[in-house]
Protein backbone atom coordinates (compact mmCIF):
# COMPACT_ATOMS: atom_id res chain seq x y z
CA UNK A 1 0.00 0.00 0.00
CA UNK A 2 2.87 2.34 0.81
CA UNK A 3 4.30 1.70 -2.66
CA UNK A 4 0.97 2.74 -4.20
CA UNK A 5 1.02 6.02 -2.28
CA UNK A 6 4.59 6.69 -3.41
CA UNK A 7 3.52 6.16 -6.99
CA UNK A 8 0.65 8.60 -6.51
CA UNK A 9 2.99 11.18 -4.99
CA UNK A 10 5.60 10.81 -7.73
CA UNK A 11 3.39 10.25 -10.76
CA UNK A 12 0.09 11.74 -9.58
CA UNK A 13 -0.46 13.81 -12.71
CA UNK A 14 0.06 10.84 -15.04
CA UNK A 15 -2.12 8.60 -12.88
CA UNK A 16 -4.92 11.18 -12.88
CA UNK A 17 -4.65 11.65 -16.65
CA UNK A 18 -4.84 7.95 -17.50
CA UNK A 19 -7.45 7.15 -14.85
CA UNK A 20 -9.78 9.88 -16.17
CA UNK A 21 -9.07 8.90 -19.78
CA UNK A 22 -9.85 5.22 -19.12
CA UNK A 23 -12.99 5.96 -17.10
CA UNK A 24 -14.40 8.40 -19.66
CA UNK A 25 -13.59 5.87 -22.38
CA UNK A 26 -16.06 3.54 -20.68
CA UNK A 27 -14.13 1.35 -18.23
CA UNK A 28 -15.77 0.92 -14.79
CA UNK A 29 -12.75 2.38 -12.95
CA UNK A 30 -13.86 5.46 -10.97
CA UNK A 31 -11.52 8.44 -11.31
CA UNK A 32 -13.22 10.72 -8.76
CA UNK A 33 -11.61 9.00 -5.70
CA UNK A 34 -8.12 9.37 -7.21
CA UNK A 35 -8.80 13.05 -7.85
CA UNK A 36 -9.85 13.48 -4.22
CA UNK A 37 -6.73 11.66 -2.97
CA UNK A 38 -4.33 13.58 -5.22
CA UNK A 39 -6.07 16.80 -4.20
CA UNK A 40 -5.40 15.95 -0.57
CA UNK A 41 -1.75 15.07 -1.27
CA UNK A 42 -0.93 18.00 -3.57
CA UNK A 43 1.15 19.87 -0.97
CA UNK A 44 3.38 16.92 -0.09
CA UNK A 45 3.60 15.82 -3.72
CA UNK A 46 4.63 19.16 -5.18
CA UNK A 47 2.00 19.53 -7.92
CA UNK A 48 -0.60 22.26 -7.94
CA UNK A 49 -4.39 21.79 -7.87
CA UNK A 50 -4.58 23.64 -11.19
CA UNK A 51 -2.24 21.09 -12.77
CA UNK A 52 -4.41 18.25 -11.44
CA UNK A 53 -7.54 19.82 -12.87
CA UNK A 54 -5.75 20.53 -16.15
CA UNK A 55 -4.59 16.96 -16.77
CA UNK A 56 -8.01 15.62 -15.71
CA UNK A 57 -9.77 17.91 -18.19
CA UNK A 58 -7.31 16.89 -20.91
CA UNK A 59 -7.94 13.19 -20.30
CA UNK A 60 -11.70 13.70 -20.25
CA UNK A 61 -11.68 15.76 -23.43
CA UNK A 62 -9.65 13.20 -25.40
CA UNK A 63 -12.13 10.46 -24.49
CA UNK A 64 -15.24 12.61 -24.88
CA UNK A 65 -14.20 14.02 -28.25
CA UNK A 66 -13.47 10.49 -29.46
CA UNK A 67 -17.01 9.46 -28.45
CA UNK A 68 -18.39 12.60 -30.14
CA UNK A 69 -16.65 11.82 -33.44
CA UNK A 70 -17.74 8.19 -33.24
CA UNK A 71 -21.32 9.33 -32.61
CA UNK A 72 -21.26 11.55 -35.70
CA UNK A 73 -20.08 8.64 -37.83
CA UNK A 74 -21.96 5.66 -36.41
CA UNK A 75 -24.97 7.26 -34.66
CA UNK A 76 -27.67 4.84 -33.56
CA UNK A 77 -25.50 1.74 -34.12
CA UNK A 78 -22.95 2.95 -31.57
CA UNK A 79 -25.68 3.89 -29.08
CA UNK A 80 -27.11 0.38 -29.39
CA UNK A 81 -23.68 -1.14 -28.82
CA UNK A 82 -23.13 0.96 -25.68
CA UNK A 83 -26.50 -0.16 -24.38
CA UNK A 84 -25.45 -3.80 -24.81
CA UNK A 85 -22.17 -3.53 -22.93
CA UNK A 86 -23.25 -1.05 -20.28
CA UNK A 87 -23.51 -2.22 -16.67
CA UNK A 88 -26.35 0.26 -16.20
CA UNK A 89 -30.00 -0.71 -16.81
CA UNK A 90 -30.86 -0.96 -20.49
CA UNK A 91 -33.08 2.11 -20.62
CA UNK A 92 -29.96 4.26 -20.12
CA UNK A 93 -29.95 5.60 -23.69
CA UNK A 94 -33.57 6.75 -23.59
CA UNK A 95 -33.00 8.39 -20.20
CA UNK A 96 -29.88 10.13 -21.46
CA UNK A 97 -31.64 11.22 -24.62
CA UNK A 98 -34.55 12.73 -22.66
CA UNK A 99 -32.08 14.82 -20.63
CA UNK A 100 -30.03 15.83 -23.66
CA UNK A 101 -33.01 16.66 -25.86
CA UNK A 102 -34.49 18.83 -23.11
CA UNK A 103 -31.35 20.75 -22.17
CA UNK A 104 -29.11 20.32 -25.22
CA UNK A 105 -25.34 20.84 -25.07
CA UNK A 106 -25.48 22.66 -21.67
CA UNK A 107 -26.41 19.30 -20.10
CA UNK A 108 -22.78 18.30 -20.66
CA UNK A 109 -21.85 20.61 -17.77
CA UNK A 110 -23.35 18.09 -15.30
CA UNK A 111 -22.97 14.89 -17.35
CA UNK A 112 -20.01 13.56 -15.37
CA UNK A 113 -21.93 13.72 -12.11
CA UNK A 114 -24.62 11.35 -13.48
CA UNK A 115 -23.59 7.67 -13.63
CA UNK A 116 -23.58 6.33 -17.18
CA UNK A 117 -24.41 9.72 -18.71
CA UNK A 118 -21.01 11.10 -19.79
CA UNK A 119 -19.93 8.79 -22.62
CA UNK A 120 -23.46 8.23 -23.91
CA UNK A 121 -24.13 11.98 -23.87
CA UNK A 122 -20.98 12.56 -25.94
CA UNK A 123 -22.05 9.93 -28.48
CA UNK A 124 -25.56 11.38 -28.58
CA UNK A 125 -24.16 14.88 -29.12
CA UNK A 126 -22.33 13.59 -32.17
CA UNK A 127 -25.30 11.56 -33.41
CA UNK A 128 -27.66 14.55 -33.35
CA UNK A 129 -24.95 16.74 -34.93
CA UNK A 130 -24.45 19.18 -32.08
CA UNK A 131 -22.07 21.89 -33.29
CA UNK A 132 -18.48 21.03 -32.48
CA UNK A 133 -17.88 24.42 -30.88
CA UNK A 134 -20.84 24.03 -28.52
CA UNK A 135 -19.87 20.48 -27.63
CA UNK A 136 -16.27 21.40 -26.79
CA UNK A 137 -17.25 24.50 -24.82
CA UNK A 138 -19.79 22.84 -22.53
CA UNK A 139 -17.81 19.62 -22.23
CA UNK A 140 -14.73 21.52 -21.08
CA UNK A 141 -16.83 23.44 -18.56
CA UNK A 142 -18.35 20.18 -17.29
CA UNK A 143 -14.98 18.42 -17.01
CA UNK A 144 -13.53 21.42 -15.16
CA UNK A 145 -16.41 21.54 -12.66
CA UNK A 146 -16.28 17.77 -12.12
CA UNK A 147 -12.52 17.46 -11.63
CA UNK A 148 -12.26 20.78 -9.80
CA UNK A 149 -14.88 19.71 -7.24
CA UNK A 150 -12.97 16.50 -6.51
CA UNK A 151 -9.62 18.25 -6.10
CA UNK A 152 -11.25 20.91 -3.91
CA UNK A 153 -12.88 18.29 -1.69
CA UNK A 154 -9.54 16.50 -1.33
CA UNK A 155 -7.83 19.73 -0.37
CA UNK A 156 -10.64 20.73 1.99
CA UNK A 157 -10.65 17.40 3.82
CA UNK A 158 -6.93 16.69 3.44
CA UNK A 159 -6.52 15.89 7.13
CA UNK A 160 -9.25 13.24 7.07
CA UNK A 161 -7.91 11.78 3.80
CA UNK A 162 -4.38 11.68 5.23
CA UNK A 163 -5.62 9.82 8.31
CA UNK A 164 -7.47 7.29 6.15
CA UNK A 165 -4.41 6.76 3.97
CA UNK A 166 -2.25 6.32 7.05
CA UNK A 167 -4.58 3.57 8.27
CA UNK A 168 -4.37 1.84 4.88
CA UNK A 169 -0.56 2.14 4.88
CA UNK A 170 -0.39 0.60 8.36
CA UNK A 171 -2.51 -2.27 7.11
CA UNK A 172 0.07 -2.92 4.38
CA UNK A 173 -0.97 -5.57 1.89
CA UNK A 174 -4.34 -5.86 3.59
CA UNK A 175 -5.00 -2.20 2.79
CA UNK A 176 -4.28 -2.79 -0.91
CA UNK A 177 -6.54 -5.83 -0.84
CA UNK A 178 -9.32 -3.76 0.72
CA UNK A 179 -9.07 -1.20 -2.10
CA UNK A 180 -9.13 -3.97 -4.71
CA UNK A 181 -12.11 -5.55 -2.97
CA UNK A 182 -13.95 -2.22 -3.01
CA UNK A 183 -13.48 -1.99 -6.80
CA UNK A 184 -14.67 -5.59 -7.25
CA UNK A 185 -17.74 -4.89 -5.11
CA UNK A 186 -18.49 -1.75 -7.15
CA UNK A 187 -18.42 -3.65 -10.47
CA UNK A 188 -20.27 -6.65 -9.02
CA UNK A 189 -23.02 -4.40 -7.66
CA UNK A 190 -23.51 -2.83 -11.09
CA UNK A 191 -23.65 -6.28 -12.70
CA UNK A 192 -26.15 -7.54 -10.10
CA UNK A 193 -28.41 -4.52 -10.64
CA UNK A 194 -28.41 -5.25 -14.37
CA UNK A 195 -29.06 -8.98 -13.76
CA UNK A 196 -32.03 -8.25 -11.46
CA UNK A 197 -33.38 -5.71 -13.93
CA UNK A 198 -33.30 -8.22 -16.80
CA UNK A 199 -34.76 -11.01 -14.67
CA UNK A 200 -37.67 -8.76 -13.67
CA UNK A 201 -38.65 -8.37 -17.33
CA UNK A 202 -39.34 -12.03 -18.11
CA UNK A 203 -42.63 -12.23 -20.00
CA UNK A 204 -44.22 -13.65 -23.15
CA UNK A 205 -42.73 -12.41 -26.43
CA UNK A 206 -44.04 -12.35 -29.99
CA UNK A 207 -41.70 -13.43 -32.79
CA UNK A 208 -41.01 -11.34 -35.88
CA UNK A 209 -42.66 -14.05 -38.01
CA UNK A 210 -45.85 -13.81 -35.94
CA UNK A 211 -45.88 -10.03 -36.25
CA UNK A 212 -45.29 -10.21 -39.99
CA UNK A 213 -48.16 -12.72 -40.36
CA UNK A 214 -50.45 -10.38 -38.41
CA UNK A 215 -49.63 -7.51 -40.74
CA UNK A 216 -50.12 -9.65 -43.83
CA UNK A 217 -53.46 -11.01 -42.62
CA UNK A 218 -54.88 -7.56 -42.04
CA UNK A 219 -55.20 -8.16 -38.30
CA UNK A 220 -52.99 -5.20 -37.57
CA UNK A 221 -51.78 -4.83 -34.00
CA UNK A 222 -50.74 -1.53 -32.46
CA UNK A 223 -46.95 -1.42 -32.90
CA UNK A 224 -45.04 0.78 -30.49
CA UNK A 225 -41.41 1.87 -31.04
CA UNK A 226 -39.64 2.80 -27.78
CA UNK A 227 -36.15 3.35 -29.20
CA UNK A 228 -34.34 6.67 -29.03
CA UNK A 229 -35.29 9.35 -31.56
CA UNK A 230 -31.85 8.98 -33.14
CA UNK A 231 -32.53 5.30 -33.84
CA UNK A 232 -36.11 5.95 -34.99
CA UNK A 233 -34.84 8.45 -37.55
CA UNK A 234 -33.19 5.52 -39.37
CA UNK A 235 -36.57 3.84 -39.84
CA UNK A 236 -39.39 2.04 -38.06
CA UNK A 237 -41.41 -1.11 -38.57
CA UNK A 238 -44.29 -0.13 -40.89
CA UNK A 239 -47.14 1.51 -38.99
CA UNK A 240 -45.21 1.87 -35.73
CA UNK A 241 -45.83 4.83 -33.45
CA UNK A 242 -43.26 6.48 -31.19
CA UNK A 243 -43.39 6.31 -27.44
CA UNK A 244 -40.74 7.45 -24.97
CA UNK A 245 -39.61 5.12 -22.19
CA UNK A 246 -39.73 7.88 -19.58
CA UNK A 247 -43.22 9.18 -20.40
CA UNK A 248 -45.51 9.35 -17.38
CA UNK A 249 -48.75 9.12 -19.38
CA UNK A 250 -49.34 6.96 -22.42
CA UNK A 251 -51.42 8.17 -25.39
CA UNK A 252 -54.70 6.22 -25.80
CA UNK A 253 -54.15 2.96 -27.68
CA UNK A 254 -56.95 0.79 -29.05
CA UNK A 255 -56.62 -2.73 -30.40
CA UNK A 256 -56.61 -6.35 -29.31
CA UNK A 257 -52.82 -6.64 -29.60
CA UNK A 258 -50.08 -4.18 -28.70
CA UNK A 259 -46.55 -5.09 -29.80
CA UNK A 260 -43.66 -3.11 -28.32
CA UNK A 261 -40.14 -3.20 -29.71
CA UNK A 262 -36.73 -1.68 -29.06
CA UNK A 263 -33.08 -2.39 -29.92
CA UNK A 264 -31.89 -3.26 -26.40
CA UNK A 265 -30.38 -6.57 -25.29
CA UNK A 266 -33.04 -8.87 -23.87
CA UNK A 267 -35.69 -6.48 -25.29
CA UNK A 268 -35.34 -4.70 -21.96
CA UNK A 269 -36.88 -1.32 -22.79
CA UNK A 270 -39.73 -2.96 -24.72
CA UNK A 271 -40.47 -5.30 -21.81
CA UNK A 272 -40.36 -2.44 -19.31
CA UNK A 273 -42.86 -0.40 -21.34
CA UNK A 274 -45.02 -3.49 -21.90
CA UNK A 275 -45.29 -4.03 -18.16
CA UNK A 276 -46.20 -0.40 -17.61
CA UNK A 277 -48.87 -0.62 -20.30
CA UNK A 278 -50.35 -3.70 -18.65
CA UNK A 279 -50.35 -1.90 -15.31
CA UNK A 280 -52.26 0.91 -17.06
CA UNK A 281 -55.03 -1.51 -18.04
CA UNK A 282 -53.97 -2.89 -21.43
CA UNK A 283 -54.33 -6.68 -21.29
CA UNK A 284 -52.70 -8.01 -24.48
CA UNK A 285 -49.22 -6.42 -24.60
CA UNK A 286 -46.06 -8.25 -25.72
CA UNK A 287 -42.50 -7.26 -26.57
CA UNK A 288 -41.12 -8.18 -29.98
CA UNK A 289 -38.46 -10.86 -29.50
CA UNK A 290 -35.13 -9.57 -30.81
CA UNK A 291 -36.52 -6.12 -31.54
CA UNK A 292 -35.92 -4.31 -34.78
CA UNK A 293 -32.63 -6.17 -35.35
CA UNK A 294 -34.49 -9.47 -35.56
CA UNK A 295 -37.05 -7.83 -37.88
CA UNK A 296 -34.31 -6.65 -40.25
CA UNK A 297 -32.41 -9.95 -40.01
CA UNK A 298 -35.56 -11.73 -41.20
CA UNK A 299 -35.50 -9.57 -44.34
CA UNK A 300 -38.59 -7.50 -43.55
CA UNK A 301 -38.84 -3.86 -44.61
CA UNK A 302 -38.93 -0.70 -42.53
CA UNK A 303 -40.32 2.77 -43.20
CA UNK A 304 -37.41 5.15 -43.60
CA UNK A 305 -39.41 8.37 -43.91
CA UNK A 306 -41.28 8.56 -40.62
CA UNK A 307 -43.33 11.20 -38.90
CA UNK A 308 -44.31 11.62 -35.26
CA UNK A 309 -47.72 10.17 -34.49
CA UNK A 310 -49.85 9.44 -31.48
CA UNK A 311 -52.56 6.86 -30.95
CA UNK A 312 -53.37 4.09 -33.36
CA UNK A 313 -52.08 4.21 -36.95
CA UNK A 314 -54.69 4.39 -39.64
Amino acid sequence: MEAILRLIEEYGLLIVFFNVLIEQAGAPIPAYPILVVTGALHESSGYSPLALVGVAVLGAMIADYGWYLAGRRYGARLLSMLCRISLSPDSCIQQTESIYVRWGAPSLMVAKFIPGFASIASVLAGAVHTRKRSFLLFDIIGATIWSGSAVYLGSLFSTAVDELLEVLVNLGMLGALLLAAALVVFVARKWWQRHRFIKSLCMERVSVQELHDMLQSGNRPVIVDVRSAVAQAEGRIPGAIALRVGEDDFPPLSGDDIIVYCDCPHDASAAAVSKRLMQSGYSRVRPLAGGIEAWLAAGYTIDIEVTEAEGVPA
